[in-house]
């Protein structure tokens, strides 16, 4: 499901706050001269020496992939305990006689086909043992999706805006800047010294240099125990090289990942044009900062009217009719263009628009805009406004929060702190390239056509932003109330009051402590949220007291449900890979064809 993250919260347990750079040790000199200084950057210990100082976000003292070898693997719940799970989420959200029905479904389904099924998944499970049960199923299920990329799919992530405001060329150097951070993370991360993902459960006492030269010390097939007993969780980062150099390409019935390395050139979009230019040189390193803001600066200055037939747009559509439309661009002259966009590092995109800090208008800019000026399909679009407001469009198929929360941090962070772009120092001497698409009659009339059904779609979806300060986590915690399951319990009652019937809910839950793990759905919507609506929507409402012990039951509920989830314990993946045992040897559980289990797997709020 799409979604808005601005910088600054808290997601997963995973900080996004910023801080400064801080020295921890002396400068040293090491061998030939070379300034080499220990930096503790927002407690990411790596070292920095002066000649890669540009080239580098870091150098991480833990190799990025130090912990991957020995991530504990996803584990497959136990039939009988997912068969309790799911009729406990069925239970608030269906009436007792159809409530019945599923049960006598769920019986039937652990006496016969769920054993053969569970069976065939675990044998399968242990000839894979590079991966999760969940991971190839996971991709296929995104990736034979037919419904269009954004608003569906797509989620946006915003920046803040408060270093730039009011600065002269702001677009220009916000662009830049973005741009020569997000190269300095690929950088670190293409030669392993990118620090690894770590959730630290007690960070005062792990997230330390400590830690560290430990960890560092131990072979890699052993490294995540020792993490563990510092209670610190590796998280995987098998998705983390998908971030650049990656496109998804549709094809009739199912898409592919195009995956690229090793490509130099960045794409940059502006009013419906395609721009290129090289933004890495042949040995790998980036290329100077003067040049990049030159390049920009000249697709700037171009200063084009909005494309007439803008190609982007075509990425609005559903993926089966965009597979067709493809086929006949490549057929009619167009590869060379097309194989530019999909093999570019990542998409700039400089749009026209001045949001200001209205979050509304935020949110129709990075969500979906009109499509003019976007490529959905590219792993990511780094879009920057006209007023230096910034933020990311990313495809989902790839992966998750985990790598594209990891990223925008970093470059945050990196962008603001240390900007390397001067408006005083650019060079026009490099090489920009438009990208020209060959268009005949039935393309045109295509692109016509799906800008009218895409402005249709957009208008058809409802935007507000509740910013509400007056109540958070500093309430909830004294009273042993989980702020999340309080926020959760706010969307049940609002709805509650509305339509007057709970329904089924959607909230993620990331298993990305588990080798390729993905993500685990989490049920909001349980028998004491409802019992809860239910008390303070009465006319005689329970007693302070009463009403305390309601909430703080709501909060153990929930919060031992994210515990299941994030630990490989929740229900939903678990019932997917066994609906798809079943089909590959073709079993016909009714539990499967039940219209609770279709119900259940349409969530109507997320």
């Amino acid at each position: 499901m799409a979604g808005v993250l601005s910088i600054g919260k808290k997601v997963g347990g995973l900080s996004t706050s910023v801080s400064c750079i801080n020295k921890v040790s002396k400068n040293a000199t090491l061998g030939k001269p070379l300034l080499f200084t220990l930096v503790n950057k927002s407690k990411r210990f790596y070292f920095k020496d002066s000649d890669s100082d540009y080239q580098y976000l870091m150098k991480s003292l833990l190799p990025t992939l130090h912990f991957q070898q020995s991530l504990p693997r996803l584990p497959i719940p136990e039939l009988e305990k997912t068969c309790e799970r799911y009729l406990r989420a069925q239970l608030p959200i269906q009436e007792p006689e159809f409530y019945n029905s599923t049960r006598k479904y769920v019986e039937d389904f652990l006496k016969k086909d769920g054993r053969v099924c569970q069976d065939a998944l675990i044998l399968e499970d242990k000839e894979n043992q590079h991966t999760s049960y969940i991971s190839k199923p996971w991709f296929d299920n995104y990736l034979t999706n037919r419904l269009p990329l954004p608003i569906n799919f797509n989620p946006c992530l915003v920046f803040t805006n408060k270093d730039t405001e009011g600065h002269e060329n702001i677009q220009l150097i916000k662009a830049a800047n973005l741009v020569i951070s997000s190269l300095r993370f690929h950088r670190s991360l293409n030669e392993n010294c990118l620090e690894p993902e770590v959730y630290h459960m007690n960070p005062k006492k792990s997230d330390n240099l400590m830690f560290r030269g430990f960890t560092r010390l131990l072979p890699q097939s052993i490294s995540w125990y020792g993490a563990y007993l510092f209670k610190a969780f590796p998280l995987d980062m098998s998705q983390f090289p998908n971030l650049f150099n990656t496109t998804r390409i549709p094809e009739l019935g199912k898409d592919r990942l195009s995956y690229t390395p090793g490509r130099r050139h960045l794409l940059v979009m502006r009013r419906g044009h395609f721009y290129v230019f090289d933004v890495l040189k042949k040995d790998g390193s980036i290329m100077d900062s003067d040049l990049i803001l030159g390049a920009l600066q000249k697709i700037l200055n171009m200063d084009e009217s909005v494309a007439e037939h803008p190609v982007g747009v075509l990425t609005t559509m559903e993926r089966d009719e965009w597979a067709v439309a493809r086929a006949h661009l490549e057929s009619t002259g167009n590869k060379e263009a097309l194989d530019l966009i999909d093999t570019s590092l990542f998409n700039l995109v400089l749009d026209d628009q001045s949001p200001g800090a209205d979050p509304v208008r935020l949110v129709k800019l990075f969500l979906h805009s009109d499509g003019v000026n976007r490529w959905f399909d590219k792993s990511f679009s780094l879009i920057v406004a006209k007023d230096g407001w910034a933020g990311l469009n990313f495809e989902h198929s790839w992966g998750d929060g985990v790598a594209v929360l990891r990223y925008f941090n970093d470059i945050h962070k990196d962008s603001t702190t240390c900007p390397r772009a001067n408006i005083d120092d650019i060079d026009f001497d490099v090489d920009v390239k438009k990208i020209e698409f060959k268009l005949d009659p039935k393309m045109k009339d295509k692109i016509t056509d799906a800008k009218k059904v895409y402005e249709r779609t957009c208008q058809s979806l409802k935007t507000r932003v509740l910013d509400y300060r007056r109540f958070g986590r500093q309430i909830c915690k004294p009273y042993n109330i989980s702020p999340d399951a309080m926020l959760q319990f706010s969307f049940q009652l609002a709805h509650h009051q509305l339509v007057g019937r709970p329904v089924p809910t959607y909230e993620s839950g990331s298993t990305s402590a588990y080798k390729h793990g993905r993500t685990e759905t989490i049920r909001p919507c349980t028998v004491e949220t409802q019992n809860l609506c239910k008390a303070l929507m009465q006319d005689l409402q329970p007693s302070k007291q009463e009403l305390q012990q309601l909430f703080v039951q709501c909060s153990k509920v929930h919060s031992n449900l994210v515990k299941e989830a994030v630990m490989g314990q929740g229900f939903d993946r678990h019932m997917f890979a066994l609906k798809l045992q079943a089909e590959s040897k073709g079993l016909k559980p009714a539990l499967f064809s039940d219209p609770a289990y279709r119900g259940i797997n349409h969530n109507i709020l997320s």
